[in-house]
């Protein structure tokens, strides 16, 4: 018996060890910024002809290698860091097998850029999830938006596929795709401290080093699994997951800016007791990018709603606001979003709003 008990141990041992080994870590995909190239008698032009001749990835469709500075016609592409990038043109697709953990949640995200095509769109998927991701809107000044989602792993093996279903008369009119990159993610639970989940955004999806974009998190219409675990984006647009390396965060390191407007929604329903009173608390601040003016974040709970102004210099800085309200149900939807748009000062052309962070709820007692 204690051999078998030995022998048992040493198999969970070397299957965690396995893990470790063989299982993704966080960060890039194996040349996720395609920074390793095909050769140059895989091309034709800047055409890829060889389907698996960028390292790590498989090709399918006319896709091209773009080296930054690249000139098409009177558009020069340019690629948010490092050298090279890939660009799907019609029905094109790029994809990767990774090893994941059976059942858990992952995030990738991801560089994408417009060039000539007028209704560009992406179909990302690892199966049996997909989701159509509309990237018609630019938010930032540059043409190059991070963009994430999620899924959850259905075996131990993964095949990331990013797919442009678009067809032009100009094949070569398609999205630009670089900085691939991939996070497990951990949904947390709610706490004696607070009743929502991930109030303080610090789960969420990877963020790019150096980059200072923030990440889009797309409207829950279009994704399954949320890539910031806890929280639905119940809106037209996206909003902003943003970090303290490179933007003014009230609480931790991660905080969400609400960038467009009142398209622009987070919501998460939690369980409730009808007729007990809640204490809703939150901050709102700015990011320190340049996004001055008046702002006013609007927040709800159930029926009750407060709305909270914000005077922002675009340097960053956080107030704290709260909403007492009674429950009326044993489920209660809690929303934010921006009264008006905002556009940064400093290009005005670039998104930008009002950042929320540190959100809790909490049963209160009757005075």
């Amino acid at each position: 018996m204690k051999g078998m008990g030995l022998g048992v141990i040493l198999l969970l041992l070397l299957h965690s060890i396995f893990y470790v080994a063989f299982c993704f870590k966080d960060g890039l995909l194996p040349n996720g910024d395609f920074e390793l190239g095909p050769q140059h008698s895989d091309m034709k032009g800047t055409q890829v002809i060889n389907k698996k001749s960028i390292p790590n990835w498989e090709l399918s469709g006319f896709v091209e290698y773009i080296p930054s500075g690249h000139k098409q016609g009177d558009m020069i592409l340019v690629v948010p860091k490092g050298a090279f990038a890939v660009r799907l043109g019609n029905e094109a697709s790029i994809k990767q097998k990774i090893n994941v953990k059976n059942g858990s949640y992952y995030s990738i995200t991801f560089s994408a850029a417009r060039t000539c095509a007028q209704d560009e769109k992406l179909n990302v998927s690892v199966a049996p999830h997909h989701a159509v991701m509309p990237i018609q809107t630019v938010y930032s000044s540059s043409g190059w938006d991070l963009y994430s989602w999620a899924f959850k792993a259905q075996s131990e093996n993964a095949e990331i596929v990013i797919h442009n279903p678009g067809v032009e008369e100009d094949p070569a009119c398609g999205p630009l795709i670089d900085g691939v990159a991939m996070r497990a993610l951990f949904p947390p639970r709610p706490t004696n401290k607070n009743i929502l989940k991930n109030g303080g955004f610090e789960e969420g999806p990877w963020v790019l080093p150096n980059t200072s974009s923030g990440v889009l998190i797309p409207p829950n219409s279009i994704d399954d699994h949320s890539p910031l675990p806890g929280w639905m984006v119940e809106s037209l647009k996206a909003v902003k997951y943003i970090d303290s390396d490179h933007f003014s965060v009230p609480q931790g390191h991660r905080a969400v800016e609400l960038v467009a407007g009142k398209e622009s929604a987070i919501a998460q329903v939690v369980r409730t007791i009808p007729g007990k009173i809640y204490v809703l608390s939150f901050a709102v601040g700015d990011a320190s990018n340049a996004c001055a003016g008046s702002m006013i974040v609007e927040a709800f709970a159930g029926q009750d709603t407060i709305k909270v102004p914000y005077e922002s210099k675009g340097k960053g800085g956080f107030k704290r606001s709260s909403l007492r309200f009674v429950a009326v149900s044993d489920r209660t939807r809690v929303m934010f979003y921006s009264t008006f748009y905002a556009m940064r000062n400093d290009d005005f052309s670039s998104l930008c709003g009002p950042v929320i962070d540190d959100v809790k709820l909490l049963s209160a007692r009757r005075p």
